[in-house]
C-alpha cells in the first residue's frame, strides 16, 4: 500500500477542474468566449477570470501570501467586474492570469500545512477564519462548479460537451443518437408535466 498524500489528491482534483475550465475556450472566437448565453450573463472567459481572482484571494490574501505582480484593475463600481472580460482584456491575458493564480496557489499549498489558518477578507468579521484544508476543498468545489457552468455554455455555443478533450466522460453516441435521447427526455418531461 502506498502512503497517503492528501495534498497530492487535493491538487489533482483541483487541477482537473482547472484544466476542464480552460479547455472549454479552445477553438472558439473572441466573441464566443465572451458571449453571454443565459440571463445572468455567464460567459466562458468571465468564468476563468472569476476563478483566477478566487484562487488569488483564497490562497493569497487569506494567508498573507500576496502575489507580487499587481492584479489587473477593474471598476470598483461594477458589481460583477470579475465575471466578464472587457474588450481590452485578451483571452491570453485572462488565461495567463489564471495560470499565474495556479502557480501561486500551488506554492501556498506546498508551503503551508493543511491546518494552517488564515482570514478571508471578504467574509464577515468573526467568521472569517479558514484553514488551508478548507480553502483547498472550497476552491476545488468552486472550480468544478464553474467548469460545469462552462460545459453548459460551451454546449449552447457549438454542441461540444464533456469533461476533457482526451476523456469526455459522455455516453457513446453520434449526433443522431443524442438527438433521439434528447427527444426521449422531452417526451418524458411532457408526460410528467401533464400529470
Amino acid at each position: 500500500m502506498t502512503a497517503l498524500d492528501p495534498k497530492a489528491d487535493f491538487r489533482r482534483y483541483l487541477q482537473e477542474a482547472r484544466d476542464a475550465l480552460v479547455w472549454k475556450l479552445d477553438g472558439l472566437s473572441e466573441y464566443n468566449v465572451r458571449r453571454p448565453l443565459v440571463p445572468t450573463g455567464t460567459n466562458l472567459l468571465g468564468l476563468v477570470k472569476h476563478v483566477a481572482y478566487c484562487e488569488l484571494g483564497y490562497f493569497g490574501d487569506a494567508f498573507g501570501r500576496l502575489d507580487h505582480d499587481p492584479l489587473p484593475d477593474f471598476d470598483p463600481d461594477e458589481p460583477n467586474a470579475d465575471m466578464w472580460a472587457t474588450a481590452d482584456e485578451s483571452r491570453e491575458q485572462v488565461i495567463g492570469l489564471y495560470r499565474r493564480a495556479w502557480r501561486h496557489s500551488d506554492a501556498t499549498i506546498d508551503a503551508l500545512p493543511l491546518d494552517a489558518t488564515g482570514q478571508v477578507p471578504w467574509w464577515p468579521a468573526g467568521q472569517d477564519e479558514i484553514t488551508l484544508h478548507h480553502a483547498i476543498v472550497r476552491m476545488t468545489a468552486e472550480t468544478h462548479r464553474h467548469a460545469g457552468h462552462a460545459d453548459i455554455i460551451r454546449e449552447l455555443i457549438d454542441g461540444a460537451a464533456g469533461l476533457q478533450a482526451e476523456r469526455d466522460n459522455m455516453a457513446d453516441g453520434d449526433k443522431a443518437w443524442w438527438e433521439s435521447y434528447r427527444n426521449q427526455l422531452e417526451r418524458v418531461a411532457r408526460e410528467a408535466g401533464q400529470q
